[in-house]
């Protein structure tokens, strides 16, 4: 059977294919499917098909498994971008819990415990650094201390914040 018989055949069963899909599972798209199928056979050359219903309904079920796995993806996507991003969950508040804010209370308090131990000066320069995002650089020549004096305070104030960190994961 050509390209124009199995269009033949598609026309003659459209109402057949379609609820076909319907009862697949394409539900409102089970039409724009079905539309899909129609473009694929007349842009499609085929040789002879020696059953060509049970050929259109192999191509609309393979249709509808694309479409599927695809939609899949895109919800996948997007699930994986508004985790990442932070983004507003419909009928999810933005609002972390009370548990979570307390817990972020705590380890703000012994971080900054922490880093009153450290010292002046590495307190001063993490903060430069990480929290008003000055370059290493520009500390070290406001403070009039080396380069490397810089990286070794910085490396201290790592060092307590990582400390901090893991009594606070040991008293959990």
């Amino acid at each position: 059977m050509t390209s124009n018989g199995l269009e033949a055949v598609f026309l003659e069963n459209r109402a057949r294919l379609l609820r076909f899909l319907a009862a697949r599972g394409a539900g409102e798209a089970a039409e724009d499917l079905l539309q899909d199928l129609w473009f694929k056979l007349s842009a499609a050359t085929t040789g002879p098909i020696a059953n060509p219903l049970s050929y259109l309904y192999r191509a609309a079920d393979n249709l509808m498994r694309d479409r599927y796995r695809a939609v899949r993806q895109s919800e996948l996507r997007d699930s994986a971008w508004q985790e990442s991003t932070g983004a507003t969950v419909v009928g999810v508040s933005d609002e972390p819990s009370s548990e979570r804010a307390l817990i972020a209370r705590e380890d703000l308090r012994r971080v900054e415990a922490a880093l009153a131990e450290i010292g002046d000066r590495p307190r001063l320069i993490f903060r430069r650094h990480r929290i008003e995002g000055e370059g290493q650089r520009e500390i070290a020549a406001a403070l009039g201390v080396s380069l490397s004096t810089v990286e070794s305070d910085l490396r201290k104030a790592y060092r307590a914040i990582l400390l901090a960190k893991g009594a606070g994961d040991d008293e959990a």
